[in-house]
């Protein structure tokens, strides 16, 4: 854990705890008038990031059926079912799934790229933010969707959710 002190001028206030936010885990900004400058005194606590707060590709996918079973799987979803957020969370997760694992290079005779990876991660952890599924409105992993780690890595939220639904459905 740590605490440091900012001076900053007052119109600078958000984007200095944005920077800040987007490193490190940090908690409450408190703040006050600098004798000095004339601006504000920010005084942040926070921790250094987990090393590697995500479960491996490896950890995660370890049991999955094959990406070629998930890919028909979701596609049945959207001949069978019209997509909304709490009906077709499972949906939303299996093809970010999918597409991470392609993207890694897992997945034999399957390709995608990691841009297309990440704009599925991130439309899972956007679900997830406000779909209400569970009592924070995710599926309860350790890490929010909107967790600084999960902001920084949506691929390794993916395969967070992934692992967590994987092993409560088998």
């Amino acid at each position: 854990m740590f605490e440091i002190r900012v001076i900053c001028e007052a119109a600078d206030r958000e984007s200095v705890v944005n920077g800040l936010r987007s490193q490190f885990n940090i908690g409450c900004v408190r703040r006050s008038f600098s004798l000095t400058s004339g601006g504000e005194t920010l005084f942040i606590t926070g921790d250094l990031p987990a090393a590697h707060p995500w479960p491996t590709p490896e950890e995660a996918y370890a049991d999955a059926p094959g990406v070629g079973y998930e890919l028909e799987v979701t596609r049945e979803i959207l001949t069978d079912t019209p997509l909304s957020p709490g009906l077709n969370r499972e949906y939303w997760l299996r093809r970010a799934a999918a597409l991470d694992r392609m993207a890694l290079g897992l997945a034999p005779g399957h390709d995608a790229t990691p841009e297309a990876a990440l704009d599925a991660a991130i439309n899972l952890m956007d679900l997830d933010s406000t779909a209400g599924l569970g009592p924070s409105g995710y599926a309860d992993g350790p890490y929010a969707p909107d967790h600084p780690e999960s902001t920084r890595d949506p691929r390794g939220y993916v395969r967070q959710e992934f692992a967590i639904w994987h092993k409560n459905n088998q």
